[in-house]
């Protein structure tokens, strides 16, 4: 295939790793993001060894690694007494099995290296304040339209512009749904000695309908938090909403008292919180021959296995592979459909179980023989290098 000049709609995490994999194909890449400056928001992210094998084809697993934390054990605890329930060895032994490391990183920290290396690509141009609000196959290429009604023609569109996808509109005109989960985020210093022995073995305290999660950022001087529960009569999509810390007490009152102690570290002036939203699986990611989707915009799932963004960064390799073994763009847009929809939609399902499993009585919820993990899914073992597509 001669080179393309291809759109990508979203400049976050799946995007920005989809434009890197295309320009170094040999692709030209015009990002466009709605955003006025790239950037990202202050909260963490999991890269399970799925997603840290796709940075290793990219160069970038060794600046990810340096930047991130490579924890050496996990931990589900008990809500109510913190006895350890299941624990789980990272560290060197992920790396013997799976190639890769597993780490957690600061989102902002993680997108500062993927802007660097797009830019090292000289391929790439990133638009911002151009929020994609549709895209359209035409006979030769396709059409990404701005929200000022500005029209950029490409050779493909792909829309990796998240739950509330401009893209995703020409697939589906249906709005995202409400899963019924909230969650509240807040990023904490280690300031103690309780909490640096909870930033060196992070985990999950877990209980009937809730989670309080909690894991190390930049060389464990943070603390990500993040708190799940089901909560009805409040469904606000957002990722900067402020949040009542006296709220989230209430709904983890009772809890460990590690748990507690999490809470009394929150700065009330900086703990977020957001309405879980989800998608129904399509039937087709691609439109046209010359439209397709990628990441949240394809498959949003709940964030009950941390594999969102690891699915995401997945998918932008495989599509790069794609371009790179198709003769056409509807050849490369087909492939990688093809490699990737059935394994994103086991995910989603299992997400979502996870999240139903929760509900579950006390028996199977604290023997933890009903809730899944990345790894006895066999999640980790996948390699979007070497998938056939």
């Amino acid at each position: 295939m001669r080179p393309q000049h291809l759109i990508v709609a979203g400049a976050g995490i799946g995007g920005l790793t989809a434009a890197i994999a295309l320009a170094r194909a040999g692709h030209t890449v015009e990002v466009l993001e709605q955003a006025p400056a790239l950037g990202e928001i202050g909260a963490g992210v999991t890269l399970a060894p799925n997603a840290m094998r796709v940075y290793h084809h990219l160069g970038l697993a060794e600046a990810i690694t340096t930047a991130g934390v490579e924890p050496q054990r996990q931990r589900v605890q008990h809500w109510s007494d913190g006895r350890d329930l299941v624990a789980f060895e990272r560290g060197q032994k992920v790396r013997d099995l799976y190639g890769a490391p597993y780490v957690y990183i600061h989102r902002a920290d993680l997108h500062a290296i993927l802007v660097e290396a797009l830019e090292a690509t000289g391929r790439a141009t990133v638009r911002l304040s151009s929020p994609c609000v549709a895209a359209e196959p035409t006979a030769d290429g396709a059409i990404a339209a701005l929200a000022d009604g500005t029209e950029i023609k490409g050779d493909a569109v792909i829309g990796a512009d998240g739950v509330k996808s401009g893209v995703r509109k020409g697939f589906d005109p249906g709005e995202p749904h409400f899963t019924g989960h909230v969650v509240w985020r807040a990023i904490v210093p280690v300031e103690s000695a309780l909490l640096e022995d909870l930033a060196h073995f992070p985990g999950i305290h877990i209980g009937p309908g809730r989670m309080a999660v909690r894991y190390p950022l930049r060389g464990s001087t943070l603390l990500n938090l993040v708190f799940f529960a089901r909560q009805e009569g409040w469904a606000e999509e957002g990722w900067t909403i402020r949040a009542d810390l006296a709220d989230l007490r209430k709904t983890f009152e009772g809890w460990s008292d590690d748990v507690q102690a999490l809470l009394d570290t929150i700065d009330p002036a900086a703990l977020y919180k957001w309405a879980v939203f989800a998608r129904q699986p399509l039937k087709t990611w691609v439109r046209g021959g010359r439209v397709a989707l990628l990441g949240d915009a394809a498959h949003a799932m709940t964030p009950f296995l941390g594999q969102g963004a690891a699915a995401a960064i997945e998918d932008a390799l495989v599509l790069a592979r794609a371009f790179e073994a198709a003769s056409d763009v509807p050849e490369a847009l087909a492939r990688y459909e093809a490699a990737r929809k059935e394994r994103c939609g086991f995910i989603q399902v299992e997400s979502n179980l996870n999240a139903d499993r929760l509900e579950g009585d006390e028996a199977h919820l604290y023997g933890m023989t009903e809730i899944k993990n990345e790894e006895t899914l066999g999640l980790f073992a996948y390699d979007a290098g070497a998938v056939e597509v």
